[in-house]
């Protein structure tokens, strides 16, 4: 076999030698360090698998760094250069910004599929400094911009590999350099998908049409997505092309979180076993609480996860109202989660506005403030790498035993919104948060309805992952109660991120 830096267990250097193997029919020698010409057909399709703790994500970090120090060209999706034909690239796609963000806290250079699937257009004199960025060009003089504003840029990109980001650092906006997007026309090269387990069919099938060689990891113990039959898109590969991760990486090895999520695989245990098992480890572990009631402090950043709507809706009007909300309005700090978009076809490029910028439906996020024209929302995605946003928004807050939803705030289209102070366990895939809450009386009540998904309980693959979003800190909570706030809500801790909005408004007509 060959000898990665790190020390993998067995399974992890296996899957690394297959893995190492497929580039090398695809061109890409890592034990050498050696880069042959692109193929046009590549290697095809690849899964790496395995349950929470297995070490998916530290291997495909691993790989990126071997591929980069091999000489591959990073596309991040936010800027590529029009000579880079003849290079080997990799791209490392999430499905969400969540997800992406969670891979970029590890220093691996992750974005959205939507990112990749669209790319943007520059406008030609800013794009000199991105192609002098990227070692492509002379450094350009550029009329508007000062030596410093460029060295300012230089000494970004170097640390963050971001070419909007670099500009933001010099000064500019991203309407001052961005002119539009379009869909992807010409294919790449590696694809890196993490959470594939969140792929749907479409999803998968696009993705196949750019890369020529795609390498998935996943979770097959996760909820597949909605309307899948309770298949994932890996599910179908032969098994030559699934390298499954078994055992539990050392450095996860005392997590009493991922000691519950893996309790569950035994077909013996039920429902008030595991609780016993939870209230157990609480007793011994800080990482573990068994909750008398929802804190409701945690609800404005980490959403707590349930099973059932109705669930949901029921915190999200017990969460406004102990914050004292207004029946017709948002205040500043209330969580949203981004349900589409709502725009007609001819408002296509405004559509792959808000999707680029991380408005996608799943997407994170915090109420700013309203804009500067009514219809319009000053938004945070959490996650993003340019996190502020100014979007034509539609907001609903579903009611108790109402059919229809309360609309605080409506522009005629644009982004829709979901209030996000509690999410289904379906749409949390994805995300992860230092500290999760986990509604248990739902799970129960799936227990006590006996149904069954892929061959395993479903309250057992809810509980799997509700419990491995938490990294820190698992609350289970037992009764339906909700803690009073101890302090009102707040945005100031979101304003020290980098703020270089693009001002997505959609024109009325």
């Amino acid at each position: 076999m060959t000898a990665p830096k790190l020390m993998y267990s067995e399974d992890q250097a296996a899957a690394h030698d297959r893995v190492a193997e497929i580039l090398s029919g695809a061109g890409i020698d890592l034990a050498n360090g050696r880069l042959g010409p692109p193929k046009s057909k590549g290697s095809g399709v690849v899964a790496v698998i395995g349950k929470a703790g297995s070490g998916k994500t530290l291997l495909l970090a691993e790989l990126y760094r071997e591929l980069e120090q091999a000489g591959v060209e990073i596309v991040s999706g936010d800027y590529e250069s029009r000579r880079r034909k003849e290079k080997r690239t990799l791209a490392i796609l999430a499905p969400t910004n969540k997800a992406a963000s969670v891979l970029r806290l590890r220093g691996v250079p992750a974005t959205t599929i939507h990112r990749i699937l669209y790319t943007p257009v520059y406008d030609p004199e800013y794009e000199r400094i991105a192609e002098w960025l990227a070692n492509n060009g002379e450094r350009p003089e550029i009329e508007a911009l000062s030596d410093q504003a460029l060295d300012r840029a230089a000494a970004f990109y170097a640390n963050n590999k971001s070419i909007p980001g670099a500009l933001a650092a010099a000064g500019l906006r991203g309407s001052d350099f961005i002119t539009g997007w379009k869909r992807r026309e010409d294919p790449l090269d590696i694809g890196f998908i993490d959470e594939a387990s969140m792929l749907d069919d479409r999803q998968f099938e696009d993705l196949k049409d750019i890369f020529s060689t795609l390498i998935m990891f996943g979770d097959p113990a996760q909820l597949a997505p909605v309307n899948q039959s309770g298949s994932m898109v890996f599910d179908a590969l032969p098994d030559a092309r699934k390298l499954e991760l078994q055992r539990v990486h050392r450095q996860d090895a005392d997590n009493p979180i991922l000691d519950l999520a893996h309790a569950l695989a035994d077909p013996e245990l039920q429902f008030q076993d595991f609780e016993r098992m939870i209230e157990d480890t609480a007793r011994r572990d800080d990482r573990v609480v068994w909750g008398q009631r929802v804190e409701v402090d945690l609800m404005a950043r980490s959403p707590v996860l349930v099973w059932r709507n109705a669930t949901r809706i029921r915190l999200i009007n017990a969460f406004r109202a102990v914050h004292d909300a207004p029946a017709d309005a948002l205040l500043a700090g209330e969580p949203l989660i981004c349900d589409g978009s709502e725009l007609p076809l001819k408002y296509r490029k405004k559509r792959l506005d808000l999707e680029a910028r991380g408005l996608i439906k799943g997407a994170q996020v915090v109420y700013l403030g309203p804009g500067k024209r009514s219809g319009m929302s000053r938004l945070h995605v959490l996650g993003a790498e340019d996190p502020q946003v100014s979007a034509a928004s539609i907001v609903k807050i579903e009611m108790p035993d109402e059919e229809e939803p309360f609309i605080p705030y409506a522009a005629r289209m644009g982004a829709t919104f979901l209030h996000g102070a509690a999410v289904t366990i379906h749409k949390a895939q994805g995300s992860q948060w230092d500290t999760v809450q986990v509604f248990a009386p739902d799970l129960f009540v799936a227990a006590r309805m006996g149904r069954v998904e892929a061959g395993q309980p479903l309250w057992k693959r809810l509980a799997y992952v509700a419990i491995t979003r938490a990294q820190q800190r698992l609350i289970w909570v037992v009764r339906n109660r909700l803690s009073k706030p101890s302090h009102a809500l707040r945005v100031d801790d979101l304003r020290g991120l980098p703020a270089a909005p693009l001002s997505l408004e959609v024109e009325e007509q």
